[in-house]
């Protein structure tokens, strides 16, 4: 399997963005927290329901098919890339 013509993760369908997000474990531990839990870190699924809660969705692949949802999951993205350090927070 190689990985030459990988996309740009921001140029993923939503729906692959969502799962790829609810299996790294630093979006695993961002979850967790924010859902009161310090300290702890969620497995995939708890992550991928923390995901569905926010965007009030019953499964990722309406972020292709909801605009509202895609719109909280760009938002979540954008929360989770700040606490990460990745960009600077959102004023």
């Amino acid at each position: 399997m190689r990985h030459h013509n990988r996309q740009p993760f921001a140029d993923l369908p939503l729906p692959q963005q969502a799962g790829i997000l609810c299996n790294d474990p630093r979006f695993q531990k961002y979850a967790a927290i924010r859902c009161g839990m310090n300290g702890q870190e969620f497995n995939v699924s708890a992550a991928a329901q923390y995901l569905r809660d926010v965007c009030q969705i019953e499964s990722r692949r309406e972020l292709a098919s909801s605009p509202k949802a895609a719109e909280t999951f760009q938002r979540l993205r954008t929360e989770f890339d700040a606490c990460r350090g990745k960009i600077p927070t959102p004023r």
